[in-house]
């Protein structure tokens, strides 16, 4: 992780104190929109439209909203760049707001692994070949924060796996993953209220 700055002082006016940060993954840009791979900046997008407002352009290469989930104080982000530089802005904000504990990041992707409209929730553990955790990690220098990952099923081949992730989803299939989308969104909601085992054991053993 990024070394901890000095805590500001209270005389530093506008510095909010942030308990959590939520980052969505996804690529950038109207072509990606509703896709696979941006399924994570869906489930982002929903946290912040339940809380009354919606993500705006800001200063770390993302788009982000402040707002406050059970009682704690949370941003909400998406990587403006492209999913596989996503540490340039995970890395910023940390820096920014000063997380010191990786339990503080909760990061929302696509999974392969999981079947299409599964979902767990995890802390810590590998990469899976997904390349914006790959990127956060090496930015991070730590794989220990936490993860919501939304199933999408794998491609019938190796070979299809970009047009997979990046292609548009059929119809059938959509309604699906927008259950998950909002089923992902819930389990944030009970992560920051309850802690990671208590949404471990509500989602997990539903995929």
């Amino acid at each position: 992780m990024a070394q901890p700055r000095q805590p500001t002082p209270a005389s530093d006016v506008g510095v909010d104190v942030i308990d959590a940060i939520i980052i969505g993954l996804g690529n950038p840009g109207k072509e990606y929109a509703a896709t696979r791979h941006n399924v994570g900046e869906e489930a982002v997008a929903l946290l912040a439209k339940r809380n009354g407002t919606a993500l705006k352009a800001g200063r770390d290469k993302a788009l982000v909203a402040e707002v406050r989930i059970a009682d704690k104080q949370v941003v909400l982000a998406f990587p403006t760049t492209y999913m596989n530089e996503s540490g340039q802005a995970v890395g910023a904000l940390i820096r920014r707001h000063r997380i010191v504990d990786p339990t503080q990041l909760i990061i929302v992707h696509d999974e392969l692994d999981l079947p299409v409209g599964g979902l767990k929730v995890k802390a810590g553990g590998g990469l899976a070949g997904n390349n914006g955790l790959r990127s956060i990690t090496q930015h991070l220098h730590t794989q220990e924060y936490l993860r919501v990952r939304i199933g999408i099923g794998k491609p019938t081949s190796k070979d299809r796996g970009i047009d997979h992730v990046l292609s548009r989803v059929p119809k059938a299939e959509r309604k699906i993953l927008d259950v998950v989308v909002e089923r992902a969104a819930d389990a944030v909601e009970m992560m920051l209220a309850e802690g990671a085992l208590a949404a471990m054991t509500a989602f997990n053993g539903l995929s």
